[in-house]
């Protein structure tokens, strides 16, 4: 058996909250570090030995706290599957509001993912997560793995284990909070039973002594 945590990365620093999809120069905040050291803590006797994180800085940031507070040290390798949703870089730049303004691109996706260019339906958007996920167990089977991605690619994951309907309210009825994470048990390449665990609150982390 091998359990694979498919963690979401943690708070990211945005004072002009704009969507920030695959654009550099968005890092982990303060409440975003501090909430990602008590995840760590939380997993850091979990058995983690291996962990491979989206190549976005917020998603790496997450992925290497994870690592450090690991009693062996477990290097941080990156797979561009576990990036962020294609369609967040036609919105990326803009603020919020202005979107429905600004992209008319988003009516459609919103209607039905993969309609147009640049997006990715949900089979395909959690598909590329659970490709990872059952290739790092057949790489590495019988360990504890740690993955790092984001909301959206993460919550279609969720509906493709649960089976639900392939829609835009599915995908936010059950939503993986930053730092929040699904544990998911493989049995080979079969999930067998996952669960979703919500982010520590930042300040449970642990003082070193």
């Amino acid at each position: 058996m091998t359990t694979v945590y498919l963690v979401r990365h943690s708070d990211v620093e945005n004072p002009r909250s704009v969507l920030y999809g695959h654009l550099d120069g968005f890092p982990l905040s303060e409440v975003g570090r501090r909430r990602a050291q008590a995840l760590a803590d939380r997993l850091s006797d979990s058995g983690i030995s291996r962990i491979i994180s989206s190549p976005l800085a917020r998603a790496v940031e997450t992925a290497n706290i994870i690592a450090g507070r690991l009693p062996s040290p477990v290097e941080v390798e990156t797979d561009p599957e576990l990036r962020e949703a294609e369609f967040s870089r036609y919105l990326q730049g803009v603020r919020y509001w202005m979107v429905p303004l600004l992209r008319p691109r988003w009516y459609l996706h919103k209607l039905r993912r993969g309609m147009v260019a640049g997006d990715e339906a949900i089979t395909d958007l959690g598909g590329r997560i659970l490709a990872v996920a059952r290739r790092a167990v057949a790489q590495t089977p019988d360990r504890q793995i740690v993955l790092v991605s984001h909301a959206d690619p993460l919550q279609a994951a969720w509906i493709l284990l649960d089976g639900r309907p392939h829609n835009e309210a599915e995908m936010y009825r059950k939503a993986v909070d930053r730092a929040g994470l699904l544990k998911v048990l493989f049995d080979g390449d079969r999930a067998l039973s996952w669960e979703y665990q919500p982010p520590p609150r930042p300040e449970s982390v642990r003082t070193p002594s």
